[in-house]
């Protein structure tokens, strides 16, 4: 008797054992499903921050050229008119993953047909830097910040 007396007790402690880690893995799945919809939301928030992040920073980058050059300081104007076009080419370049879509795409595509020349304006102090930087500004304000995404 005392052998089925222990098998009962192992059976027992067996159904008490498996309860507790069933009521352990509920606990675990109701802390983690909040926090798995909380970081998805997160998640995509953050994606749509950074592209705008690199929307206008790129406009910046520009921004920041035109003046110099308006300014008179060409030679800080052509590098940040060349890392505007870098970072743009690059930008376009990545495609379907890039924060301009198709047709932004397509309409930035003219803006590098004038990268050498604006570049060599500036290199040369060119007083007409200025107006082709205002110019490529505008352009690119109207198809990448007013265009919808």
């Amino acid at each position: 008797m005392s052998e089925s007396n222990q098998a009962i007790g192992q059976t027992n402690r067996t159904k008490r054992i498996l309860i507790y880690v069933a009521i352990l893995a509920i606990a675990f799945l109701v802390g983690l499903v909040p926090m798995w919809w909380k970081y998805r939301s997160c998640a995509g928030q953050l994606t749509s921050v950074q592209q705008a992040l690199t929307i206008s920073s790129l406009q910046n980058k520009l921004a920041n050229a035109t003046v110099d050059a308006k300014r008179g300081d060409y030679e800080p104007a052509r590098q940040a008119a060349s890392e505007f076009f870098t970072k743009l080419r690059t930008e376009v370049d990545r495609g379907s993953d890039s924060v301009f879509n198709a047709g932004q795409r397509n309409n930035l595509a003219p803006v590098f047909s004038g990268r050498d020349d604006t570049i060599t304006l500036l290199a040369r102090s060119d007083p007409a830097s200025v107006d082709r930087l205002t110019d490529l500004y505008l352009k690119y304000r109207q198809v990448a910040i007013e265009s919808p995404r």
